[in-house]
């Protein structure tokens, strides 16, 4: 397998902690010659003689110069990250030791590590498959306890499970067909025709259920856009600052008052919500700048994951709720009927509009019912169980895999049912398998692996 790594017997060196001062810095080796180069800097123990996975205690020397007291991580191969010997220094943090350090061990050796470049030897050394490695980038990059979860979930390998168990199913008559295709002139089968009809069933609900999960993979990964639409002096301004507990945006009795798009991040139950606090909408406006802005609502109404559409329940008619309703039904918006000023609304105002559906009603000043709305945003935005102990797809690329790998099933299924000649089912079976290996990583070139792993932060 190529790698664009381009020496595999190198060490290599890199700080594993963010850059900048801090307390402490973790300076992580890994490679044939890290025991070896950095126990020539650390004369306290001989660490060739030291036990795996040991701590220890000392001063770090380069000629005679002393240059830090650190602490060493010891882990041998196999029993490590990458599965080769890797050394981390915690020393002190003073960005002036970090690169001393660093270059110490250079000259010494070491070559500076590119992103990505212990997790991809932890995948070539059989570690980890390709999407755990790729699980440990999105744990990296988790900001809610959903995405985290998810992410440890898949190295500790949830959704390698998953398509392990396609992947066994699919060699075992794989093989079996072509044992006959050795015995073709004997007219011998040994593949159960009516088992594999079955088993091909089994597999396209188990793949049809991990490209299912994508949908909520992406919000619990890139979380959802919430447009707050409505026209001027509804409370879009009042309600945004109520959810987020601060004074956000401006809030006056002013028509028109939100002249550009306010945008903020809420984290409602794990889920990442963009908020979006739009310029009024109405149809004759003060001025250009207000126009522009109103323009820019309708932009992202258009772009978001869902809009929440704010009206004055003491003020707007059933007619012009229907009306935008329809127009969200022909553009395919989902949206969220909120009416405001619940405090001082009578309840024939609510009653006209309460046969409508995704309708609640609220008060942005007072407060009322905003835990109702939060849980109305989690409903239409998260289509199934945040904490369900199912795979959920996160990755476009592995979402693109097993779209093909739908393809591919739905042929040997037609080719079965079909009773198509062995050898010709056994090219369809092996095209499957191949969209298994695109994911998992027994496929892969070394382009695919310099986009994946390029991706990652130095250290990792």
């Amino acid at each position: 397998m190529k790698s664009y790594f381009t020496d595999w017997n190198d060490t290599i060196v890199a700080s594993i902690t963010p850059k900048g001062l801090g307390a402490i810095c973790v300076i992580r080796l890994s490679g044939s010659k890290s025991i070896s180069i950095v126990d020539k800097l650390f004369k306290s123990k001989n660490l060739v003689d030291q036990a795996s996975h040991s701590l220890h205690v000392g001063l770090l020397r380069y000629e005679q110069e002393i240059i830090d007291e650190v602490v060493i991580a010891l882990f041998k191969n196999p029993n490590s990250y990458t599965g080769e010997d890797v050394i981390e220094i915690s020393c002190h943090g003073s960005v002036f030791i970090q690169e001393r350090i660093i270059n110490i061990l250079i000259k010494e050796g070491c070559r500076l590590a590119k992103p990505g470049e212990f997790t991809q030897r932890a995948f070539m050394n059989g570690k980890l498959d390709l999407t755990q490695a790729e699980a440990v980038a999105d744990l990296i990059a988790s900001n809610t306890e959903a995405s985290k979860n998810n992410a440890i979930k898949n190295i500790r390998g949830g959704f390698k499970s998953d398509l392990s168990y396609l992947r066994e199913r699919l060699i075992y008559f794989s093989s079996m067909i072509e044992l006959e295709l050795d015995f073709a002139t004997e007219d011998v089968e040994f593949a159960d025709r009516s088992l594999l009809e079955k088993l091909i069933k089994e597999l396209v609900v188990a793949n049809d259920k991990l490209l299912n999960s994508f949908k909520l993979g992406n919000v619990i990964k890139n979380g959802v856009q919430v447009a707050i639409i409505g026209k001027p002096n509804t409370g879009k301004s009042t309600l945004l600052n109520a959810l987020l507990n601060e004074n956000r945006a401006i809030v006056s009795d002013i028509a028109g008052t939100t002249r550009d798009t306010i945008e903020e991040v809420l984290n409602i139950d794990g889920i990442l919500f963009r908020l979006v606090d739009t310029a009024g909408i109405r149809a004759f406006a003060g001025d250009m700048i207000e126009n522009l802005g109103i323009e820019k609502s309708y932009e992202k109404m258009r772009m978001s994951d869902l809009v929440v559409y704010l009206f004055d329940l003491n003020t707007t008619t059933l007619s012009e709720i229907e009306g935008m309703v329809s127009d969200f039904r022909q553009q395919g918006i989902k949206y969220l009927l909120v009416g405001n000023k619940l405090d001082i609304s009578s309840k024939t105002n609510q009653d006209e509009f309460a046969y409508l559906k995704n309708i609640l009603f609220i008060s942005a000043k007072e407060k009322l019912n905003l835990e109702l709305l939060k849980k109305e945003l989690v409903r239409l935005a998260v289509d199934g169980d945040i904490n369900t102990e199912s795979t959920i797809i996160t990755n476009v690329r592995h979402y693109d895999a097993l779209k093909q790998l739908s393809n591919s099933l739905q042929e040997v299924e037609g080719g079965v049912k079909n009773k198509v000649p062995g050898d010709l089912l056994s090219l369809d079976i092996k095209q499957s398998l191949y969209y298994l290996g695109l994911i998992t990583g027994e496929i892969t070139n070394e382009d695919q692996l310099d986009l994946i792993f390029s991706s990652f932060c130095i250290g990792k």
